[in-house]
């Protein structure tokens, strides 16, 4: 299983390689001048051209593109996924505009991710296109794709949305890991999220009594 996976990783960095190539090539043609200026627009236009059949064929292995799907409802975790063998692939296509001083994108709810985590033969992949716009034209930087294990914990955080939010911290700011151990990346989010799960419950209580100082205001008024 590991020599499969490292060779899966190999293959995923190869595919970003061609992605960017590709986009630099034709991510011009493809976005419209008000487009450029949209990042949802952006963000969907990158993403219908990776799945069209010009974008699996140039950038893809044939074999990750066999049991190819798109088309997933938004609020699911995926945009696309690949299935190769018993092993399936969850891929969430994210775009960056580079010119922007912060953005805190959401990945995944740590619930979900958990969930899926519980098997084995399943990977969450990120894969990230940063970009600039320079006198209304698109410059496709870097491209990125990566299971989500491979981001070191120092530019991650939580948000406080249903049981917590994986976050990018700052989406200028990636950190990767070399190394990769699902394990002792799993085991790590288990225990930071403890500690927000903790710092959530002090931030209630102050918030408890702040209410309550409010409703002995209105008694006593």
């Amino acid at each position: 299983m590991h020599n499969e996976m490292t060779n899966i990783y190999k293959t995923l960095e190869a595919t970003a390689a061609n992605v960017l190539t590709l986009l630099q090539r034709e991510g011009t043609r493809i976005l419209t001048p008000n487009a450029v200026n949209s990042p949802r627009a952006v963000g969907d236009t990158v993403q219908e051209f990776l799945a069209s059949e010009q974008g699996l064929s140039t950038c893809f292995p044939e074999w990750f593109t066999a049991d190819f799907e798109s088309g997933f409802a938004r609020r699911s975790m995926e945009d696309m996924a690949f299935q190769s063998g018993t092993h399936y692939f969850a891929v969430d296509c994210k775009t960056h505009n580079l010119n922007t001083d912060f953005n805190m994108p959401n990945l995944i709810s740590v619930r979900r991710l958990a969930n899926f985590y519980a098997n084995d033969t399943n990977t969450f992949c990120l894969l990230i296109v940063e970009y600039t716009v320079e006198n209304g034209l698109i410059e496709y930087r870097n491209c990125y794709f990566k299971p989500i294990e491979a981001l070191d914990w120092d530019c991650l955080t939580f948000g406080a949305l249903g049981w917590g939010q994986i976050q990018i911290a700052n989406a200028n700011i990636l950190h990767f890991i070399n190394n990769i151990d699902r394990k002792a990346w799993m085991i790590e989010l288990c225990d930071r999220i403890d500690a927000f799960y903790c710092e959530e419950i002090g931030k209630i209580g102050t918030r408890r009594q702040w209410f309550d100082n409010i409703r002995q205001y209105w008694i006593n008024k």
